[in-house]
């Protein structure tokens, strides 16, 4: 997950899913304000869900990192960002 954290250079970082529709609905807000966005989809991540669950305790995706700061913000999942954004 830190690699991720450190090399990321988009204003927010997702960790995702295929079939999800929360992981569409925090894209299309992100989206909506014009703010850019790393997707990692844990289908091709496997192991990497299981330390960024343990790293965040959030057990669902999408899983929201905003990156605008000097450390790494994390929002949590699809209902926490809408809100963050607002």
């Amino acid at each position: 997950m830190h690699h991720w954290l450190e090399s990321c250079e988009t204003d927010f970082l997702l960790f995702t899913q295929t079939v999800c529709p929360y992981c569409t609905r925090a894209k299309n807000a992100l989206a909506a304000k014009g703010l850019t966005y790393t997707e990692v989809n844990f289908d091709h991540e496997g192991e990497l869900r299981w330390e960024v669950m343990r790293e965040t305790g959030h057990r669902t995706v999408p899983i929201c990192f905003d990156m605008r700061g000097e450390v790494p913000v994390f929002v949590g999942g699809s209902d926490h960002l809408l809100i963050y954004l607002d």
